[in-house]
């Protein structure tokens, strides 16, 4: 009887052992990422990191910019404020012309610098190549797509994009959560 009950306990831990393993196999497959994922996603932000406040948002008027239209600028980012939860935009130099609609051509030079490192990212100045794109057709990020309507030739505009109108959870070499500061140039609006 004392064998018996060995064996039952032994049989028991086994099949115990046996669920435990055959549960925990899909945590491998769902670590790995999948091939047919969409590019861009769709879901909600990743929380950003506990960052200590600064008790106050920054406004485009606490974002450093000097430089003329046409030269590469440099963009000063305050450390003694927090960065600002919805879009903001603000012209710097007015162009004159018609204001950028929906569904226009812009050709646009512009600078990027990431919130939380404040380093220069992009920067189509540093190229020697404006950027070309349809207003409003989903090229760019919603941050874009928003911020420059109503935008005149020649006009330098600062974007100040919230990572929900920016790329959210990360992407394109963006951490997750980033702010993104802009300075654009309207080198041609519906040309």
């Amino acid at each position: 009887m004392h064998t018996l009950g060995r064996i039952i306990g032994i049989g028991t831990m086994a099949a115990a052992a046996f669920t435990l393993v055959a549960c925990g196999s899909d945590d491998k497959a769902s670590s790995t990422p999948s091939a047919t994922a969409p590019a861009k996603s769709l879901s909600p932000t990743a929380p950003a990191a506990p960052t200590q406040s600064k008790g106050r948002e920054c406004t485009a008027e606490d974002i450093g910019v000097s430089g003329d239209f046409g030269s590469a600028p440099k963009i000063t980012i305050p450390d003694n404020c927090d960065p600002p939860k919805t879009l903001i935009t603000k012209d710097l130099i007015q162009g004159s012309g018609p204001g950028a609609a929906a569904g226009q051509p812009l050709t646009m030079n512009y600078a990027l610098v990431t919130w939380s490192n404040k380093q220069k990212k992009d920067s189509s100045f540093d190229r020697g190549t404006p950027f070309q794109l349809t207003l409003g057709g989903g090229q760019v990020i919603q941050g874009w797509d928003e911020g420059l309507v109503g935008v005149q030739e020649g006009t330098r505009r600062l974007l100040i994009v919230p990572p929900d109108l920016g790329y959210g959870a990360g992407g394109r070499g963006i951490a997750p959560n980033e702010t993104l500061v802009f300075v654009t140039d309207a080198v041609s609006v519906g040309k």
